[in-house]
């Protein structure tokens, strides 16, 4: 990429990071991109380190980081907070994992009801309203642990 220096307007500065500029607002909003001072009777200008940041949290979102976990990874983003970076990861990761579990089981249970409800036969209720029913039937009876 060219040498931008600090002479983008907030539009150029979105296509750069490829986003539109109501993210950038949004990230400021949140505080994950500073908003650059304004010149006296002019407009704010970005630079190349605000297209850099922009991506990576744009690349910290896709691999399922939250917004405040990306904070984080900004404060620890001087690289010299390896060990720290690499803790968040890994409680991401387990996060990601259980996600996966969960939505495996998800899959074979749906799987078993649309098998169910293609096996169906005669005037018999649909399997999957009825399981759904069932469950929140069986919920409601259930008194809720707190252990």
């Amino acid at each position: 990429m060219e040498d931008i220096s600090e002479n983008l307007t907030i539009g150029a500065f979105a296509n750069a990071a490829g986003v539109n500029v109501e993210t950038i607002r949004f990230y400021q909003r949140k505080r994950l991109l500073p908003e650059p001072d304004k010149p006296h009777g002019s407009i704010r200008r970005y630079g190349e380190a605000d297209v850099k940041r922009v991506r990576f949290v744009k690349s910290a979102q896709r691999l399922g980081f939250s917004l405040d976990e990306i904070a984080g990874l900004l404060r620890l983003a001087d690289g010299t907070h390896c060990e720290e970076a690499s803790g968040l990861a890994e409680h991401k990761l387990l996060d990601v994992r259980a996600k996966m579990a969960d939505l495996a089981r998800l899959e074979s249970v749906l799987s078993e009801l649309v098998g169910a409800c293609r096996a169906r036969q005669g005037n018999v209720s649909c399997p999957l309203i009825a399981s759904l029913q069932g469950e929140t039937e069986a919920r409601t009876a259930e008194p809720v642990s707190r252990g």
